[in-house]
């Protein structure tokens, strides 16, 4: 990475750099917006490390590969990243590519902070090696789901496409509804179109359409197609994994953009260092960050704080999940054993439900939080 020089009198770094790896989505068919603001955070924190004098007088550096969504390949970026030497790694956001990478992580012996990914088993058995910053999806989309229930949404649909953490968020709801006098219509987007999905929430008489579906596509179809029919004037569409959080959603819809549910890990009102961060990265994105550009910043932060203590030992680091305490950008950070989750967490992720603003489209309005 290429670090800006840093100001007169800022803290001076010598010898060896102690390396991060980072595993970021920056090539279709990942997500490539949430990438670039993952990997802004990540280089805006690794940049301040370095200022205020590196890991006890070396240099931080973060060592970039490009996963592209894929979990193949991100299994292969740990592998090499493991043999370049890295303390640790960090990032990814997609929920099946960090599965990958942390079952590697935790075969291979190497510290792993997951920065975005959200899927409870994100290894198949409990392990020290890897720790989280972004919550559970258990946690998020039951927040979503109370969020659903108070909006007076009791007939809800969910176009699907097939994957792992789709499946995971479409049984959340199920589980968490169904007790409450929910009922979860599913729609299989394998084979149908925007138009059939319209027929079929008419058919079912559902007020709310959820997407666990692809973005850009088919998302943005399903979204005009829906907008456009008459008959679902009234039907709330909601996106709980966040599609609308991004500026190309609302660049793709336009008006249709607003209005749209999404859960989004930020704190009501940031505190000061989270707002002097937030100017930070709209100056290096040149514009609003998203909540994953945070998440990045405290990956980084975490970590920093981890190896100040125990350099480049991998184990020593794994070992100190549980002891760490840092300011984050959205509060304290401190990691537990959470019941039913694999991984080393922080339980006190803030969780909010906003949408896009109709009158407004780049403004955001918290509908629920928690």
């Amino acid at each position: 990475m290429n670090t800006p020089p840093s100001p007169p009198g800022a803290g001076r770094t010598d010898g060896a750099s102690v390396q991060i790896g980072a595993l970021v989505p920056l090539t279709r068919p990942g997500w490539v917006e949430a990438g670039r603001h993952l990997l802004a955070g990540l280089e805006l924190a690794v940049h301040e490390v370095n200022d205020a004098g590196g890991i006890v007088g070396r240099p931080l550096e973060l060592v970039v590969r490009d996963t592209a969504a894929d979990p193949h390949r991100a299994a292969a970026a740990v592998d090499e990243l493991a043999g370049l030497g890295v303390a640790a790694l960090a990032g990814e956001y997609h929920s099946v590519v960090a599965r990958a990478a942390a079952a590697r992580a935790d075969a291979l012996g190497l510290p792993f902070l997951c920065s975005s990914a959200v899927l409870d088993a994100l290894t198949e058995q409990p392990t020290e090696w890897v720790a989280r910053l972004s919550p559970p999806q258990s946690r998020g989309w039951q927040v979503y789901a109370d969020f659903l229930l108070s909006a007076g949404h009791s007939r809800i649909a969910v176009a699907a496409q097939s994957s792992v953490y789709w499946a995971s968020g479409t049984r959340i709801l199920r589980d968490y509804l169904a007790p409450r006098g929910g009922t979860v219509i599913e729609l299989d987007m394998t084979e149908r179109t925007p138009a059939a999905v319209c027929d079929e929430l008419v058919d079912h008489r559902a007020t709310a359409l959820l997407l666990l579906v692809g973005h850009p596509e088919p998302a943005v179809s399903i979204v005009k197609s829906v907008r456009r029919d008459q008959r679902l004037a009234e039907i709330m569409i909601g996106a709980p994994a966040g599609q609308p959080e991004f500026a190309e959603w609302a660049t793709l819809l336009g008006d249709d953009s607003a209005a749209i549910p999404f859960l989004r890990y930020l704190p009501e009102r940031l505190g000061p260092l989270g707002a002097r961060v937030e100017t930070a990265l709209r100056e290096r994105l040149a514009e609003a960050p998203s909540f994953v550009a945070f998440e990045g910043y405290d990956t980084v932060a975490v970590l920093a704080d981890v190896l100040r203590v125990h350099g480049a030992d991998r184990a020593r680091a794994a070992e100190s999940w549980p002891r760490v305490a840092v300011e984050g950008t959205r509060g304290q950070i401190q990691f537990s054993r959470t019941p039913g989750i694999s991984v080393w967490q922080w339980a006190r992720t803030p969780i909010q439900v906003v949408d896009r603003d109709p009158a407004e489209p780049g403004r955001f309005r918290i509908l629920h939080a928690s």
